[in-house]
């Protein structure tokens, strides 16, 4: 190539420079080589490419199996849904190679790649003071004040038992959170960091790919009531160790040394910054490492799964247990409590008010965590306590505003807010944070959302992220596509609905599902009516 490039086929659009593949506009998750992959087809479009001369662009001159071409090529036609047997996209040549074979439309990228920057929530004009002789490169992007971008990679399980892996992922998940509540750095999500889980990297082309200068890397082992981390600080651009150390300590002090760990990069980082209400804006670990273990457990656990979702519940429970004081453990069963609250019968609250009760404490026992405010606002708003749930869902983001989670929420609670159209842009926000956030709520919640604001085919956009057929995501497609018009679909959506949920009514959904603008609740009973969902 001849320098950065954009092209666009189909609903795609593939940009070099940002190392993006974009359809309709949203991030396509694509694994490094198969995105290179893809770069060497459409630069080559229209010519048959050996498996040989393939191997050699995205491979170099590593040894590699033809099967590795193979699997890559299977995994960017189920990124762009292609088929191998009918291709609309890449032509297999049998025992020669592959073709690009659809229309492509080349340009030049204009304008200079951009450090990809988690959007900061608009604050007063207070800004972190950075010290030093090292020059940064800090990108431009924060609304108020420097950032400098920073990830953070998987911490090695070193304990050599394969069940532990999920406390080094655990302490590398907090550093994640700890770092972010600095709103000088710019801390890639969980999610874009943890795809080079187990694998060797090159930590300069990591930093590329995440668009970072500082890459953060470490690992964990357990030795009986021992606990030994290292961590270290890599400038990639300059390929030097900015900073290392290790810490043996007694697993009752794991906390200590997390925090000395955040402190510690933080000041390397950016020198000394003078941050306000630093102590104020601290989690408060947890008295019991057991009662951490078991939140981390049951975190990991599909909640969309009835038996996981149970046995998080007992362990968000034995967490209480063993630390009464466990703020986070609180907040998370007070979730769980109100999920079951959803197929309960109207009128039947019980459920609700445990999970209101624990919410509220999880604030009482630590107000400045933001998941505890996240989750408080969620209950606030299927209890139709609207002005609290708008108040606490805002107070999230200002304690995290680099959180992708917190983003989305704030999205969803804006849909029940009567803000369909301002909650797009958090939605987004959410995206801009973490390109691999895709859990299965944010697409259905994306998608109500332009229901709402009467954009049907962008709902059926979203919806269709969600292969899944959870009777609430079939009777919002049963509506959206009643509404569009195509009452096909909207039959089969809703015969879908009822085979998973017999006893589906319009009325119970919407009293599990409230809306302070009553013309949004009027919109979407109306859209399942006409799809033929009982009232």
């Amino acid at each position: 190539m001849n320098g950065p490039q954009s092209y666009d086929f189909d609903r795609f659009r593939l940009r070099t420079a940002q190392h993006e593949l974009l359809r309709d506009g949203q991030p396509v998750a694509l694994e490094p080589k198969a995105f290179a992959l893809l770069s060497q087809l459409l630069e080559h479009r229209g010519e048959l490419m050996g498996r040989d001369a393939l191997l050699d662009m995205v491979w170099g001159h590593r040894f590699v199996t033809p099967g590795v071409l193979s699997r890559s090529v299977a995994q960017l036609r189920k990124a762009l849904g292609d088929d191998s047997e009918h291709p609309r996209y890449i032509q297999t040549v049998h025992a020669l190679g592959y073709r690009f074979i659809a229309p492509v439309t080349c340009s030049d990228e204009t304008s200079p790649p951009a450090m990809a920057q988690a959007p900061i929530a608009t604050r007063s004009n207070d800004r972190d003071e950075i010290d030093g002789d090292e020059a940064v490169t800090l990108s431009p992007a924060a609304a108020d004040g420097v950032t400098v971008p920073v990830a953070v990679l998987p911490f090695a399980n070193m304990s050599g038992d394969p069940e532990q892996a999920y406390f080094s992922d655990g302490i590398t998940e907090d550093i994640i959170t700890e770092l972010s509540r600095w709103r000088s750095l710019a801390v890639r999500s969980r999610a874009a960091s943890f795809r080079f889980r187990g694998v060797a990297v090159d930590v300069q082309q990591v930093a590329r790919e995440l668009q970072v200068r500082f890459i953060v890397e470490g690992s964990v082992r357990r030795m009986g009531d021992r606990v030994r981390i290292t961590a270290q600080l890599i400038d990639a651009e300059a390929g030097s160790h900015v900073w290392a150390e290790k810490y043996d300590r007694a697993l009752a002090d794991v906390f200590t040394v997390q925090d000395e760990v955040v402190h510690t990069i933080v000041s390397t980082l950016v020198g000394r910054v003078r941050a306000r209400g630093e102590e104020g804006t601290r989690r408060r670990p947890p008295a019991s490492l057991a009662a951490y273990e078991c939140v981390l457990k049951g975190n990991a656990l599909p909640w969309d799964d009835p038996e996981a979702a149970a046995e998080a519940a007992q362990l968000f429970e034995q967490a209480i247990a063993l630390d009464a004081r466990y703020a986070l453990a609180h907040s998370l069963l007070a979730g769980m409590r109100y999920g079951v609250w959803y197929d309960a019968p109207i009128g039947c609250d019980d459920a609700l008010d445990e999970g209101h009760a624990l919410a509220l404490r999880a604030l009482e026992l630590d107000p400045n965590e933001s998941t505890c405010h996240s989750l408080y606002a969620q209950v606030c708003h299927l209890r139709r306590e609207f002005d609290l749930c708008s108040l606490h869902i805002r107070r999230a983001v200002e304690l995290n505003p680099t959180n992708q989670w917190n983003a989305a929420d704030m999205g969803m609670m804006l849909i029940y807010l009567g803000q369909a159209d301002e909650a797009l842009a958090w939605f987004q926000r959410a995206r801009d944070i973490d390109p691999y956030f895709s859990v299965p709520w944010y697409w259905r919640e994306y998608g109500l959302a332009y229901l709402l604001l009467h954009r049907y085919d962008e709902a059926v956009a979203m919806f269709n992220h969600l292969p899944g057929r959870a009777y609430r995501i079939c009777a919002l497609k049963a509506a959206c596509h009643a509404l569009r018009g195509d009452e096909e679909l909207a039959r089969l959506h809703a015969g879908r609905c009822l085979a998973t949920r017999p006893g589906f009514s319009i009325a119970h959904f919407l009293a599990k599902t409230p809306f302070r603008n009553p013309e949004d609740a009027a919109l979407l009973a109306e859209g399942m009516s006409r799809a033929g969902l009982p009232d």
